[in-house]
C-alpha cells in the first residue's frame, strides 16, 4: 500500500487499498488499518482541509480496525 504524507498535526501519512476497502491511516504514535472504508471516505479525508477533523468526526470511531504497529 502507498502510503501519502499528509500535512496535519495528527496524522503523519494515509494509504488506502480500493479493492480491499482498507485505510491505512499512520499516527504520530501509532498505525491503524480500518476496515470497509468506501473510496469516497479516503478521498473525502485527502481533500479536508483539516485531516485531523475529517479523522475524528467520519473515519476514528465509525470504521472497524486494528493496530497495525
Amino acid at each position: 500500500m502507498i502510503m501519502n504524507r499528509v500535512n496535519s498535526s495528527k496524522l503523519v501519512s494515509v494509504g488506502y487499498d480500493a479493492s480491499a476497502m482498507i485505510l491505512r491511516v499512520e499516527l504520530k504514535n501509532a498505525t491503524y488499518d480500518y476496515y470497509n472504508v468506501p473510496e469516497h471516505v479516503y478521498k473525502g479525508l485527502m481533500s479536508a482541509s483539516s485531516h485531523g477533523h475529517y479523522y475524528s468526526t467520519y473515519i476514528k470511531d465509525a470504521h472497524r480496525y486494528q493496530r497495525v504497529h
